[in-house]
């Protein structure tokens, strides 16, 4: 049987990541700029932990869960840096939302943030890097709240993470937008989208490629550890 979810915690998880966050991150590009750059991604990685202990339930699973967590995140983060000689190709949100569907939404987020994070410090650091852990995180956390759909159905994630791909796309446009002209313009972001096409296009094909290939395996693999360890 489910565990009843503490109504607070669950109020966290979806108001840290879908409002708390996005607000930080963008006032503090406006306040900041550059010097607030560890500043906002100490705020996110904070913040990241505190939505994954939201859904920390029981210790036990709770442990299992944390530990498969670590593992997606190492391998997100590896998978980046070897495909990073390949402009717009990474398993980043492949991963992510393969690991989503059977760990959670909460796992979810923190393996897309986390991998944004420590991936970084072989891709480079900067002020992006905040806006890239709440994009992949957010693309982490709508896939577990949408995993009765997702799961087993190979077709619907690979149209997910087809569209997580502009999704993640359209996030960074608005880190684009401000950081040129510390303010924020409509027009200046419809050009930023527009600009941006071949490589939201080059991505979000990527996501239906690692996903085709990894769907299965994690399907196999999570599906069994997930009934068998009550996760």
């Amino acid at each position: 049987m489910e565990a009843k979810r503490n109504p607070l915690k669950k109020f966290l998880s979806v108001f840290i990541p879908f409002f708390v966050m996005p607000s930080m991150v963008i006032t503090g590009l406006f306040v900041f700029r550059a010097r607030g750059m560890a500043y906002m991604i100490a705020a996110v990685t904070a913040l990241t932990l505190i939505v994954f202990l939201c859904g920390f339930e029981k210790r036990k699973t709770g442990t299992r869960r944390l530990v498969l967590t670590a593992v997606f995140i190492a391998l997100a983060s590896i998978g980046r840096v070897i495909c990073s000689p390949l402009p717009g190709v990474n398993p980043i949100t492949a991963i992510t939302v393969l690991a989503a569907v059977y760990l959670g939404g909460e796992a979810g987020f923190m393996i897309g943030s986390l991998s944004a994070l420590i991936s970084n410090i072989v891709a480079s650091q900067g002020t992006w890097s905040a806006f890239q852990m709440l994009a992949w995180g957010i693309i982490g956390m709508v896939a577990g709240l949408l995993s009765r759909f997702l799961e087993g159905h190979r077709l619907r994630l690979c149209v997910y993470t087809f569209t997580a791909g502009a999704v993640y796309s359209l996030i960074m446009d608005i880190f684009t937008v401000i950081w040129a002209s510390n303010t924020f313009s409509f027009d200046k972001y419809a050009a930023a989208i527009v600009t941006a096409i071949p490589f939201t296009l080059i991505y979000s094909l990527s996501n239906i490629l690692f996903t085709f290939l990894l769907e299965k395996p994690f399907r196999e693999k999570l599906g069994r550890i997930k009934i068998k360890y009550d996760i």
